[in-house]
């Protein structure tokens, strides 16, 4: 069966330990070869061995291969016993159109931990939010090329489990208050690009983490508002945001969140640098954390509870 379901049950979250394989897979568009090769050095210097699936440098327009060989390399690579994580080697676009084709009952039988942002964020939400399975907002394999110290020390630290809590801007609280739920969200426009597929996501009772970039701010305005005119927004327990980067009229964002959620009443709080820019943090999305508004961090683990 390759429809996704729901999932009722807690999130999955498999991670990683050193030597532990991690697999790349190309969902999205054509890859820099240089940046790709410097990515897999990262990694291999980070204590994980690589595998780098055949066909995975295709070309088919924009997109690196065919649907079906991209989705057939991601069910490669879930279905493999030996691969212990999965990293998408860039963003661009097509991580959704793979949705329909990929064994999601196999994918349910074999959690793996997902890595990426951008347009995974497509796999990323179906992952979390339909399948039951954690996955991580963090850098591509061509991202990790260029990654500073403060990116990959996250990296490090969230793929095995060490997250505890991450400060947040403090002049960036738009909203105070305490939440608690599920993280989900990721890139904005793939997200809203979501809606009204099977992949819809559902973010009830979650704490919802949104970023983009080269967006201005009327299409951001434009997005929300759709979002919330869907029904998407229903029940969410808090808002986080990212960077938005090269977003025209970037100063009218804080305004147009705090306007879309203002009958919420739920902590917002902005600015924490994960995203487009030059620090992209890692975050473990499905799992439970608890937005502090007030204190000006995210916690996991016993703050959760």
């Amino acid at each position: 069966m390759n429809q996704v379901t729901k999932s009722g049950a807690s999130p999955v979250f498999c991670s990683l330990k050193p030597k532990d394989v991690i697999g790349v897979a190309a969902p999205s568009s054509i890859f820099d070869t240089q940046a790709f090769q410097k990515g897999v050095q990262c990694l291999e210097s980070l204590g994980f061995e690589v595998h780098i699936p055949s066909g995975i440098t295709g070309r088919h327009r924009y997109l690196a291969g065919t649907d079906r060989q991209r989705a057939g390399v991601l069910n490669s690579l879930f279905s493999d016993p030996g691969i212990k994580g999965i990293i998408a080697a860039r963003g661009g676009f097509g991580a959704m159109r793979l949705l329909p084709l990929l064994d999601w009952d196999a994918i349910a039988e074999n959690p793996k931990l997902f890595i990426g942002f951008s347009d995974p964020t497509a796999l990323i939400s179906a992952l979390v939010c339909n399948a039951g399975i954690c996955a991580i907002h963090g850098p591509n394999l061509v991202s990790l090329a260029q990654a500073d110290q403060k990116t990959l020390d996250s990296f490090s630290k969230t793929v095995a489990g060490r997250f505890t809590r991450i400060d947040l801007p403090s002049d960036q609280v738009i909203v105070p208050g305490r939440a608690a739920g599920r993280l989900v969200g990721g890139n904005l426009a793939t997200l809203v690009h979501m809606i009204g597929t099977p992949y819809q996501p559902d973010f009830a009772g979650g704490i919802l983490f949104i970023e983009d970039v080269g967006e201005p701010a009327y299409k951001i305005d434009r997005m929300l508002t759709q979002m919330k005119m869907a029904g998407v927004l229903d029940g969410i327990k808090g808002v986080l945001t990212g960077s938005f980067e090269n977003c025209d009229n970037d100063a009218y964002i804080p305004l147009i969140i705090k306007e879309v959620f203002s009958e919420s009443n739920i902590p917002i709080c902005m600015g924490i640098g994960v995203g487009h820019g030059a620090e992209n943090l890692s975050l473990p999305m499905g799992i439970d954390t608890v937005l502090d508004a007030d204190h000006a961090c995210l916690e996991w683990g016993i703050a959760a509870q």
